[in-house]
């Protein structure tokens, strides 16, 4: 398996090469391949039986057993995470555990997945978007637009059965491009065509508010974007010119490299799906602020500084 996914890395490098080396190239070749970001209630409605629909809800198990959408599969957030331990509270686990999990719910290397949340439990679902692009399947992944509300609001059926899904097989192909550790950001810094962008609420960002870290304020530099800012409040995303302009307003420019973060990488995965939404070449900073506030050697600006 470790030699499975040495190839695949050294695949996914050769990609991303190819992407630095003719962008445009490549941003059209990924759009003709790719399944759309979103779709809406009534695709699902229409392809909700098609053989290669793997439907994911990513949420509150009490929401899932009290009704969900049928034929979806219960994805538990500790499946996705590293177990709990003296690290931080949220790293990519081993691709292996990754492959087991999301072939249990019965991925496989033709599967259109598509997730759903419920209400304002969106930041999860953002996750586990981003873990799946990690992998390699972020160009076969979809998100419902407005979750399970929207759903239930066009009087489509939820049920409580549970459908155990056939078993399936892919093969992972994982890009470590799509996540940067501290020291990357930090030799990254105010650099032409790197943009730093953090989505926490205003007052962590400003240094208002430490938000139980060791330091407050942000990463030197960062635009700030609040996740909940890139939805309604039907948790449908926005459309598409607002969110460009606030991805403008927080200074991310066309054609850059964005890096997402946050408190500890779940929030930042939101913002993360909407920059590849746009067409950015984005990455998230796993450790967020979580790592960066713990690290004395490392620079911290507030508002207050600018």
């Amino acid at each position: 398996m470790k030699r499975i996914i040495l190839e695949c890395m050294g695949i996914a490098l050769i990609v991303s090469a190819l992407a630095i080396a003719n962008p445009a190239r490549a941003a059209a070749a990924e759009k003709e391949s790719r399944q759309p970001f979103l779709v809406t209630v009534d695709w699902l409605a229409q392809h909700i039986n098609d053989k290669d629909l793997v439907l994911i809800y990513m949420g509150d198990g009490q929401d899932y057993r009290s009704g969900h959408i049928p034929g979806a599969q219960a994805l538990l957030y500790s499946d996705i995470r590293q177990p709990d331990g003296p690290g931080l509270t949220l790293e990519l686990p081993p691709v292996e555990q990754l492959v087991t999990t999301f072939e249990a719910l019965g991925v496989t290397n033709n599967s259109h997945i598509v997730l759903y949340s419920s209400g304002p439990k969106i930041t999860p679902m953002g996750r586990t978007y981003f873990t799946l692009d990690y992998l390699g399947l972020g160009n076969q992944t979809s998100v419902l637009d407005g979750g399970i509300e929207a759903w239930r609001k066009a009087n489509q059926p939820v049920t409580k059965e549970v459908r155990k899904p056939v078993k399936g097989s892919f093969s992972p192909h994982p890009n470590p491009n799509l996540v940067v550790d501290a020291m990357w950001v930090n030799a990254h810094l105010h650099k032409a065509g790197v943009d730093i962008l953090d989505a926490r609420t205003p007052q962590y960002y400003s240094g208002e508010d430490a938000g139980g870290h060791p330091r407050a304020g942000h990463i030197p530099g960062a635009g700030n974007i609040q996740y909940s800012s890139l939805v309604d409040d039907s948790m449908h995303f926005k459309d598409r010119a607002t969110l460009e302009q606030e991805f403008r307003a927080a200074g991310a420019k066309p054609g850059d490299h964005v890096i997402t973060y946050c408190h500890i990488g779940q929030q930042a995965s939101l913002l993360y799906f909407v920059a590849r939404m746009l067409g950015y070449n984005a990455s998230l900073y796993d450790g967020s602020w979580e790592e960066w506030s713990a690290r004395k050697d490392l620079p911290v600006e507030t508002s207050s500084m600018k």
